[in-house]
């Protein structure tokens, strides 16, 4: 099986304002994009955490949507990355799954961050999201979704696990610890993208994005400047762990309520 080539774009986020994000990002894919499987955005790439206060509503039939379709046909790769999304119950913080050949897949984030507010702005999802994609599942989930470690756990169905983040420097130590532990605990690659700079509410982010292998180790650490760089995932790996330490068939069964 063809091992799956992603691209982590760390990038700093312009405050609520969509196109100089699109402009910004597509220089990125056009300059580094052109070998990967899958180019992964941070968490609300369009206009920042909660920028959308500021910013004009998105929509599933928006120009951002029709934005990476267009680039994640002339790339032949996914685009990733999650974005405000107007719907008919309210707004939710979606991240979009783009596929080259044009389909699109969802994931609207479950768990919403209370202490900054998000609960007061969109509305929660209440379903986990496997895509399958060259081979490869991968379970999609979005920032404080990291702390839930229910929620992401890993029941055979998925190789891969994704977090997009807006996550801020005074928490670091935890995004680093809690990527790890969700590979080691679910025989996983754990991929996390987050952004850089400072935002309008005085907000600070310094990255971090990384790749743990299913044994905890660091396949990619991106450190703390604006960066982009293309980590390559191997199934075999996966296979070999999971075959030697079988781990997974010793977890407790249990049911998540969507209430």
């Amino acid at each position: 099986m063809d091992n799956l080539k992603c691209l982590l774009v760390q990038s700093r986020l312009y405050w609520a304002d969509a196109q100089a994000n699109r402009s910004y990002l597509e220089v990125i894919v056009r300059e580094h994009g052109g070998s990967s499987d899958v180019i992964l955005f941070p968490e609300t790439f369009t206009h920042g955490f909660l920028g959308d206060t500021q910013a004009n509503r998105e929509s599933m039939d928006g120009e951002t949507l029709h934005w990476m379709k267009k680039l994640s046909a002339e790339f032949d790769c996914v685009l990733g990355g999650s974005v405000a999304i107007n719907t008919p119950r309210g707004t939710v913080n979606r991240f979009l799954w783009v596929c080259p050949d044009g389909e699109l897949q969802y994931y609207d984030k479950r768990h919403l961050f209370s202490y900054g507010g998000e609960d007061k702005r969109y509305v929660a999802g209440s379903e986990r999201k496997i895509v399958h994609y060259r081979g490869w599942r991968i379970c999609l989930q979005t920032c404080y979704d990291l702390r839930f470690p229910v929620w992401c756990r890993n029941r055979g169905d998925y190789d891969a696990m994704i977090f997009v983040a807006n996550w801020p420097v005074p928490r670091m130590a935890a995004w680093d610890t809690l990527l790890r532990a969700r590979a080691i605990e679910n025989q996983c690659y754990v991929i996390g993208v987050n952004r850089i700079g400072e935002d309008r509410r005085g907000l600070k982010y310094s990255g971090g994005s990384a790749v743990y292998d299913p044994l905890g180790e660091a396949l990619l650490e991106l450190g703390s400047e604006e960066k982009n760089a293309l980590a390559s995932l191997d199934m075999e790996k996966i296979l070999g762990i999971r075959s030697e330490l079988p781990f997974l068939q010793d977890a407790d069964e249990f049911d998540i309520r969507s209430d």
